[in-house]
């Protein structure tokens, strides 16, 4: 028997036309570079959005070509996540961290046709004009920048841009499997590679992320993402806000310490998220400065949050920390660590190990963890394996192809996250496969003994990898950032690691290095790629 339900698209346009209908006089809230702030609502957004996409049809744009942003986190950037997919085109985010060479690389392999791109940051793309091929226009957001107009061709500003369309309602039937957005892997071995999101894979991707026991968006919060919008497409959360009608606070270069926090502070922000590398920086300044923050979670993914983290900004300042976990792969979010209901009259030491896990996987979501024949490991929490995955937001090949090491035969992707799964389904990484350290026959995780190490109050930040050693095979390297106006003492880190690791796991005492700071990769994850450079050398 067949099902007697209309053949409903799930498509973008369906998302921005809900914003007009249900919400259009809440509030979508940018701080631009030079402080300002600019306020307008869903209703303004929708108008724009449909003047967007007559522009850019006028302009020539075709389905299927690709149309580049290079921006930050603002307003127009988020009118460009629905203009670009609803008339067919698809919308590539750039990370504008990447390397030179990278950056080049996935314009060229997109086909970019134009690149909207803030004036800020027009001078990494001027430097790279002679390699770059295809690109019709460069489209300049004004952020406010004081500087000259950028020297790119055929460029123009993005109001004049904006002011060729009209706004004529006009929306044309698309197949849901067709390609919404393309986002590119952070490229940290080889060249970054595409995977394509369908318009039906971040319209349920949307769904599942405002679930209760996902990252429960809903009209009542006001959320900030600190994620860049061209990270993974800041993890879902402005289609899933626009989705909702959250009040949409974004905080253009404004990320770090004070800025952040009076932002957090004037705009009632409830909800925010990013990598723990933010967090511990705003956690230093809120200990030094008081702020009247009504915010009540913080969404942490893209590295573990140190328990030590968790415990002190519940503790502190009545915030909680929520892991998730995801991958580029992944459209990202694939698991979510909020407590279960018969979590809540546990001890704090068993209810913060849980808060420091990535979670259970999301509803749509499958994961599993196998060892090296494939077979799946036990749900103890102890025994380590592979996390696989598969689900409607998981890529099932890349741009260029399927790579047959990224899939099993039978179609679920490896994501190279070695991990523990308990029986409770909960999933905790305990390191990516390339950064376990072998000592003796052994695997050390790198992981583990960073967050033992970043539970010390007196360091911000720590990376562990493995140097080359002619008897143990390897032995580990702590990189210790010590907190502003402290110092790292090597021999109490190595008493706390003692009541952790056995004696042939542990680094020599001359192996914790203070260091004032850890090296990045493009989407803020320590860069450990630089570290072992640095310890060959």
């Amino acid at each position: 028997m067949r099902s007697t339900m209309m053949d409903y698209p799930l498509v973008l346009p369906s998302i921005l036309k809900r914003a007009k209908d249900a919400h259009p006089h809440k509030e979508i809230v940018t701080k631009w570079h030079d402080n300002s702030i600019q306020r307008y609502t869903y209703g303004e957004f929708y108008k724009r959005t449909i003047r967007l996409m007559n522009a850019l049809r006028k302009a020539g744009v075709k389905p299927e070509e690709a149309i580049a942003t290079f921006c930050l986190n603002h307003s127009a950037h988020l009118e460009l996540y629905f203009a670009i997919p609803s008339i067919r085109a698809v919308l590539h985010t750039i990370n504008v961290r990447l390397f030179p060479e990278q950056l080049v690389y996935i314009i060229n392999e997109a086909k970019d046709k134009f690149i909207f791109v803030d004036k800020s940051l027009a001078p990494a793309l001027e430097k790279n004009l002679d390699q770059i091929k295809g690109v019709q226009k460069f489209i300049i957001i004004d952020d406010k920048e004081n500087m000259p107009f950028p020297n790119l061709p055929n460029s123009i500003s993005y109001e004049d841009f904006l002011a060729t369309g009209d706004e004529t309602e006009h929306f044309e039937p698309i197949d849901e499997f067709e390609a919404a957005c393309i986002c590119y892997t952070s490229g940290t071995t080889g060249n970054p590679k595409g995977v394509v999101y369908s318009h039906r894979s971040t319209y349920l991707h949307s769904m599942s992320v405002c679930m209760g026991d996902a990252l429960a968006l809903c009209e009542k919060e006001t959320v900030l993402p600190v994620v860049p919008m061209f990270h993974v497409n800041s993890w879902g959360i402005p289609f899933a806000s626009v989705m909702t009608g959250c009040k949409l606070v974004f905080p253009g270069k404004h990320l770090l310490g004070a800025g952040l926090a009076e932002l957090l502070e004037s705009e009632g922000v409830t909800l925010t998220a990013g990598v723990p590398t933010v967090w511990n920086v705003l956690y230093q300044h809120l200990k030094k400065t008081k702020y009247n923050l009504k915010l009540h979670t913080m969404v942490v993914g893209g590295s573990a949050a140190p328990k030590g983290l968790i415990e002190g900004f519940e503790k502190d300042f009545g915030i909680s920390i929520l892991h998730a976990w995801g991958m580029t792969e992944t459209s990202p979010v694939g698991t979510v660590s909020r407590p279960r209901s018969f979590m809540n009259d546990w001890k704090d030491e068993e209810r913060y190990a849980y808060r420091a896990k990535q979670g259970v996987a999301m509803a749509g979501v499958e994961i599993r963890a196998v060892d090296d024949d494939g077979k799946d490991v036990p749900k103890d929490g102890h025994t380590p394996g592979e996390l696989l995955v598969r689900g409607p937001w998981i890529t099932g090949s890349y741009r260029s192809g399927v790579s047959p090491e990224s899939f099993t035969p039978d179609g679920w992707f490896r994501t190279g996250d070695v991990v523990v799964l308990d029986q409770y389904g909960y999933m905790q990484i305990t390191d990516r496969k390339k950064d376990l350290i072998k000592t003796r026959g052994e695997w050390i995780s790198s992981v583990d003994m960073e967050n033992l190490v970043m539970a010390d109050p007196d360091v911000l930040e720590a990376a562990v990898v493995g140097r080359k050693d002619p008897v143990r095979d390897e032995a580990p390297v702590v990189f210790v950032v010590p907190v502003e106006g402290k110092s790292v003492d090597p021999k109490k880190i190595l008493e706390r690691l003692k009541e952790h690791f056995a004696h042939w796991q542990l680094p020599k005492l001359d192996d914790i290095r203070s260091v004032p700071s850890v090296p990045k990769t493009s989407v803020g994850k320590f860069d450990k790629k630089i570290l072992r450079k640095q310890l060959e050398e």
